[in-house]
């Protein structure tokens, strides 16, 4: 009797191991979904962290999170969400920081009301490798990476995440990001398209890019204006950074290591003048002055709900160097490093130069192989200013023949002014966030929220309230 108990107990087990292991070979995604974070309110939906190989030999792993959709995700697009630098995490600014479900307060997330993933189903990826908790077992593959490297390894990432998730394959993709993202993603989304020719495998529907590096003279001198008409520097101020030394030379010789007497003579002056104390990324709000007086520098404005935190970017770095946070996202820290929210020189040496490469041209490849674009630009920015992005979409408009078919006009959020608008062609769209930092969905996460919903819909943002 005892032992046809223990035999049936036995075959049990086999069958429920079975079970297990064609559940895992079905939905190998079931290993790297995440119980419950630590501190984390109750959700109804499923979230997702962990890795994907993007070259064997070397051991290159990317580290994702991915929030499906709060309601009938099934019905809902697959956005890839990335953040800038380069070198910068999508997980700690991205994701718990500006349009991710939450933000970390102590030891604790709260809910975000404006989250994407109430529109769509958000991915979130930590790129290149030695960013976050991304990472390669060959320290060779850190020396150096480039934009092309980078492209390469988001693509294979891609194609290595639909087998984690293969009911995802068909589904309508988009890609979005800031700053730097400006050559991550249309470098990628031109990559998808070539890879499209041989093997259809990506349904791209359309690219957003936030204030982002398109061209790097008309961006990067667009500063001088900026903060002159925002009272940060003197008229003197202003002629010679317009002059004698503007800002993209400044930063092709600093990335050069041969910064000319002049140059250090006129960023000195315009550093004295805008003060240390006064936000880049948001002329207009207050700094975290821990983070300002112990790092030497203004970090990136971050918000909870409508009050503006401006230290939750130090939560954020509490948060996910926690043991019980890494072992609940899956993640590990090789080399025993820190978490970090942008990856040092240290670990992770970016050619720099690079930046130099205009991506605006191949923005222009992407429109006129049928991918709607938008280009928005929170209005407070002084790192890449509206007036530049504005510029550039502009002229890439008048060169593709694209006539405007929405003209400059304002849009509405929450009864109040959302910012401004332009389309032309219905594929190539320009908007500002009013109020909005270099983070925008962090700083006007409501208005950011009313954006994002008009793009993936296709639709125009709000006329009237």
């Amino acid at each position: 009797m005892i032992s046809l108990l223990w035999r049936t107990v036995a075959f049990a087990v086999i069958l429920l191991q079975l079970h297990i292991c064609i559940q895992v070979k079905s939905f190998p995604a079931l290993l790297d979904r995440i119980a419950l974070l630590p501190g984390q309110p109750p959700v109804v939906f499923q979230q997702y962290s962990g890795y994907v190989t993007v070259d064997d030999k070397r051991q290159k792993s990317l580290f994702y999170y991915f929030a499906e959709a709060e309601v009938d995700p099934a019905s809902k697009p697959l956005v890839l969400w990335l953040n800038g630098g380069p070198g910068c995490s999508s997980l700690g600014v991205g994701a718990f920081s500006e349009n991710g479900p939450f933000r970390p307060s102590g030891p604790f997330l709260v809910n975000n009301e404006y989250s994407w993933n109430r529109e769509a189903n958000m991915l979130y990826l930590e790129t290149p490798i030695g960013v976050g908790f991304s990472y390669s077992t060959d320290s060779s593959s850190y020396d150096p990476v480039s934009d092309k490297i980078t492209a390469r390894d988001n693509l294979v990432f891609l194609e290595n995440w639909f087998i984690k998730f293969p009911h995802y394959r068909n589904r309508s993709l988009f890609i979005t990001g800031e700053s730097y993202a400006g050559h991550y993603v249309p470098q990628l989304a031109e990559l998808m398209l070539e890879f499209n020719m041989k093997e259809k495998l990506f349904n791209l529907k359309g690219i957003a890019l936030g204030n982002p590096v398109l061209e790097f003279a008309t961006d990067f001198n667009s500063r001088a204006e900026y903060f002159w008409s925002h009272g940060l520097i003197s008229d003197t101020t202003y002629k010679i950074f317009t002059s004698a030394c503007n800002y993209s030379r400044f930063v092709s010789e600093y990335y050069r290591g041969t910064v000319s007497p002049i140059c250090s003579r006129v960023m000195s002056q315009v550093t004295k003048e805008t003060s240390r104390f006064v936000d880049n990324y948001d002329v207009t709000l207050d700094v975290c002055i821990s983070s300002v007086l112990s790092q030497s520098k203004v970090l990136a404005p971050q918000a909870i709900g409508e009050t503006i935190d401006v230290c939750v970017e130090d939560e954020t770095v509490n948060y996910l160097n926690r043991k019980d946070v890494q072992m609940a996202l899956h993640a590990r820290l090789v080399g025993g490093r820190r978490w970090a929210v942008c990856s040092n020189n240290s670990i992770l040496d970016y050619k720099l130069l690079d930046v130099e490469i205009p991506t605006i041209t191949i923005v222009g490849k992407l429109i006129k192989g049928g991918i709607p674009v938008l280009v928005y630009s929170g209005d407070q920015d002084s790192v890449i200013p509206l007036t530049g992005s504005r510029t550039l979409v502009d002229q890439l408009a008048k060169e593709l023949g694209l006539k405007t078919i929405v003209p400059y006009r304002v849009w509405f959020a929450g009864q109040q002014v959302g910012g401004w608008t332009q389309v032309y062609g219905n594929i190539l769209s320009f908007a500002t966030i009013r109020g909005a930092s270099h983070e925008a969905p962090f700083s006007q996460p409501e208005r950011s929220l009313v954006l994002f919903k008009a793009f993936l819909g296709g639709q125009p943002l709000p006329e009237t309230f």
